[in-house]
């Protein structure tokens, strides 16, 4: 009997490894200033994470600048330069074929502030029956 992939499982053990890999080579190229451009030479640019389409040939990038500031033009860098950055991952991971790239914000920062204001409001408080958490 042959089982099918369910739809909705998430991505594979090789789609996780190859995002990490672009993740690292993404990062490593930032870092280091490879690319030419004066809107990214001006920020440090973190990429939390990286997700792979199941045919590996979209890499999509959740990119934040270090400090949350300017994400729209720096966003609007890297897509100007995404031919060359896709050039410098393909050098630096061994794939068959290069994946395009697509740069997103991250996120998962202002997820995390919203749960914990919501965790901290006055409703759950009460509902845990204890004073709201003054330590920072």
């Amino acid at each position: 009997m042959v089982r099918k992939p369910q739809e909705s499982a998430g991505p594979s053990q090789r789609q996780q490894r190859v995002a990490e890999l672009v993740r690292h080579a993404l990062a490593e190229v930032l870092s280091r200033g490879d690319i030419q451009d004066p809107v990214l030479s001006q920020h440090v640019i973190t990429v939390p994470e990286v997700r792979m389409s199941p045919d590996l040939k979209l890499a999509t990038a959740y990119i934040m600048p270090l400090g949350g500031q300017d994400e729209r033009p720096v966003i609007e860098a890297l897509e100007r330069n995404k031919k060359v950055l896709r050039q410098e991952v393909a050098r630096r991971v061994a794939l068959k074929f290069a994946p395009d790239l697509r740069f997103r914000r991250d996120e998962t920062f202002d997820e995390a502030a919203r749960i914990d204001a919501l965790l901290r409001s006055d409703k759950v408080q009460r509902d845990l029956g204890s004073e709201p958490d003054t330590e920072e």
